[in-house]
């Protein structure tokens, strides 16, 4: 009898949220989250729930200066250790997004470990900006080298994290905040008093403060006061900048 052949697993990028612009100018790629070691399929409906929120906001805001915005669906639901599958995945997409539209600046945005794949895969050429919100970071280990900070050099990087995350330690990202910063000016955080790994409670303002930031990246809006005076600010205060109830009610535009 025939053995079977395994298919090989690939990336891919689901289709884009909303109507697609005349033109495109920018491009959001959302990481979903995952697990840290799985060699699973991610289920494509769970994967595109946890991130279709934020890319229809994206989308509203920036469709009329040309944003597209695709779910990135990874070839397995783990990161894997040294493979570093779900940041492989995401430098991939990136690439697909160069050969599809072209020379434009492309965002990253990623929730828990979707965020650290955004971080890893900040470097790629065509992207100058990270979004992280929530992002599963390891735990400090002196037999492991620790997060690589230097890709991010030359690109806008916003972390949001809730102060009462049960999943993903808010410590490790201001740890992770605070190197980036050493080698990279335009490096904030900001965190969600109360708030836990979801972001539900302030879903509004975080909501609001990832399309500030990501109109201000892609598009050269302008940014809001706060998010200037966290990217301003010496540590720790830029790190820890306090999200304010209402953010978003009275953005300037």
């Amino acid at each position: 009898m025939a053995q079977e052949v395994t298919p090989v697993r690939a990336p891919r990028l689901g289709r884009a949220l909303g109507p697609e612009p005349t033109a495109v100018n920018g491009v959001v790629l959302l990481l979903p989250g995952g697990d840290e070691v799985s060699a699973r399929r991610p289920s494509p409906l769970l994967a595109a729930a946890s991130v279709r929120g934020l890319g229809r906001r994206l989308v509203r805001a920036g469709h009329d200066e040309g944003l597209v915005a695709h779910v990135v669906h990874y070839r397995y639901r783990g990161w894997n250790g040294n493979e570093a599958h779900l940041a492989r995945d995401a430098s991939w997409a990136a690439d697909e997004a160069v050969r599809r539209y072209g020379d434009v600046p492309v965002c990253l945005a990623g929730i828990d470990m979707g965020g650290r794949a955004a971080l890893h895969a900040g470097g790629h050429e065509a992207v100058n900006s990270v979004l992280a919100l929530a992002p599963w970071l390891p735990e400090d280990d002196v037999a492991a080298p620790p997060e690589p900070v230097k890709q991010l050099v030359g690109r806008q990087v916003l972390i949001v994290h809730g102060t009462n995350d049960e999943r993903t330690d808010p410590e490790l990202s201001f740890r992770y905040a605070a190197r980036a910063k050493k080698v990279n000016r335009d490096v904030c955080r900001f965190e969600v008093h109360s708030d836990r790994h979801g972001l539900h409670q302030h879903r509004d303002e975080v909501l609001a403060l990832a399309e500030d930031f990501t109109m201000g990246a892609l598009f050269g809006h302008p940014l809001s006061r706060p998010v200037q005076d966290a990217l301003a600010a010496p540590p720790p205060l830029g790190l820890r900048m306090p999200l304010a109830a209402g953010f978003g009610r009275s953005l300037r535009r």
